[in-house]
């Protein structure tokens, strides 16, 4: 599955199983997740709707993320990396990556370029792992 914005895929396994794999494989590409946003919990607690699970992982390289913050201080509000992992009707789970070539290609300066190349490329292999 691709998007302008992102691109993912669907996994053989379970929400909880899915969501360890990549936050390990995330580990492995030396990226740790900031923050971990359950979109379903927090719609039940505000509107009382229930929906299928449905998890935004903000992933961040700390390396890379000092290096585009000080090529473009104001650079953070693009960041960090949103990974998502949702669960369907029907019980199927996937897992999908921002873009980061896509969402830092608004920002116009040359040294952001190769920075949002590399992202992508070790976000892309997270997704191969998975």
């Amino acid at each position: 599955m691709e998007t302008r914005f992102g691109f993912g895929k669907t996994v053989d396994m379970e929400f909880d199983a899915a969501i360890e794999k990549v936050t390990a494989d995330l580990q492995t590409e030396g990226f740790g997740v900031l923050s971990d946003i359950d979109v379903a919990a927090k719609i039940k607690e505000k509107l009382g709707e229930d929906m299928p699970r449905y998890r935004i992982l903000g992933a961040c390289n700390p390396v890379l993320a000092h290096q585009a913050i000080n090529a473009v201080p104001d650079i953070g509000l693009l960041l960090p990396c949103n990974v998502l992992v949702r669960e369907d009707h029907d019980g199927t789970v996937s897992v999908s990556f921002m873009d980061p070539e896509a969402v830092l290609s608004l920002v116009d300066n040359p040294g952001v370029e190769p920075l949002a190349g590399e992202v992508k490329a070790r976000l892309e292999r997270v997704l191969a792992a998975i």
